[in-house]
């Protein structure tokens, strides 16, 4: 074969793979097309639907944090208002605060039984009318009063020893489904008192019609405990805001663990003060039991002569001065 004719033969193999070429190009070219449409509209679409969604996400984060917001500006001005109340609470919040049943004419009964008989106590001891009188008023006044501000603390301290332990049920509770109400009630039969009788009144509550976060905002009424406070501040943003509420409590119970034993080491730590002034405060009245027993006659001069009750009245009010600043001294807000 001559060279010719070879060239020839390799230009019509050419020109025919390139006509193949060129009708399977024409052939699958709208296939192809279709194919870089469709990935460019399902692109389009997934940045739009993407945009959509970080948009609406935004929004929903705004808006819960405006609802956040809202529900915090509004419990702060409760709060306000309760801590006027609190200030100065009524007679009757003050019994029932205490876990008593008393009336208020109870009261004033139980105030009359000691008022006399501290003045029977006064006459026995001096037979001076003037510190019998005086013996009276602090019966009247004084005596039921710190009774009553007695049983008040011991019951709140009982009812913030149970409380970490209660928020622990209602945890668990959440997590394994139990609805939020149900895990109250379980607190509410099976705990302790007084926290118990405290859950039992926000279940009564709310099967009266009040939603829940009103009745645990009541709990701080009955209970003016900061920890009760915090508890009913949790509840009531997650009834309005929403989140979660067992990692919300979770962390409440955790705060409330460090509190008690932030609280513990600082009545540590307060002891050697408080056994000095609990010695100084005491020392007076140990000299003056000994004088007594040892010669009645010389210490009685002060009960039984005009001199004498001035000299022990005014050193009563000095002592009684340095009780208060001491005790002011030892005292810790946490």
């Amino acid at each position: 074969m001559e060279i010719g004719d070879i060239a020839t033969l390799i230009a019509l193999v050419g020109l025919a793979m390139f006509s193949a070429g060129g009708l399977a190009f024409a052939l699958l070219y709208p296939k192809l097309a279709a194919e870089k449409q469709t990935e460019r509209r399902f692109d389009a679409v997934t940045e739009r639907t993407a945009a959509i969604s970080t948009g609406r996400s935004v929004a929903e984060s705004s808006s819960r944090k405006k609802s956040i917001a809202e529900s915090l500006k509004e419990l702060e001005q409760k709060q306000k208002a309760k801590a006027k109340r609190s200030s100065s609470p009524p007679l009757s919040i003050r019994i029932e605060q205490a876990g008593l049943t008393w009336t208020k004419q109870t009261f004033y009964l139980f105030s009359v039984g000691c008022c006399v008989g501290f003045l029977v106590l006064g006459f026995v001891i001096t037979k001076n009318p003037f510190v019998t009188a005086a013996f009276g008023f602090i019966g009247l006044l004084g005596a039921p009063r710190f009774v009553l501000d007695f049983m008040r603390k011991r019951r709140q301290k009982l009812f913030l020893a149970e409380l970490p332990n209660a928020i622990d049920v209602i945890v668990r509770g959440v997590k394994s489904g139990l609805p939020l109400g149900d895990c109250l009630r379980i607190i509410a039969t099976e705990s302790q008192d007084p926290l118990k009788t405290e859950f039992r009144a926000i279940i009564e509550a709310q099967v009266a019609g009040i939603n829940l976060a009103d009745a645990c905002a009541k709990l701080y009424d009955r209970m003016p405990v900061t920890e009760a406070n915090f508890f009913a501040i949790v509840i009531g943003i997650q009834s309005k805001a929403g989140g979660n509420l067992s990692e919300a409590l979770g962390n409440l119970s955790k705060v409330l663990r460090e509190r008690k034993k932030m609280s513990a080491k600082i009545v540590a730590m307060s002891q050697e003060a408080k056994a000095s002034a609990a010695i100084i405060g005491s020392l007076p009245f140990i000299v003056g039991g000994l004088v007594y027993l040892t010669t009645p006659s010389y210490i009685m001069l002060l009960f039984t002569t005009t001199p004498g009750n001035i000299i022990l009245a005014a050193g009563g009010t000095w002592m009684m001065v340095g009780i208060l600043m001491m005790k002011k001294m030892i005292s810790f807000d946490f």
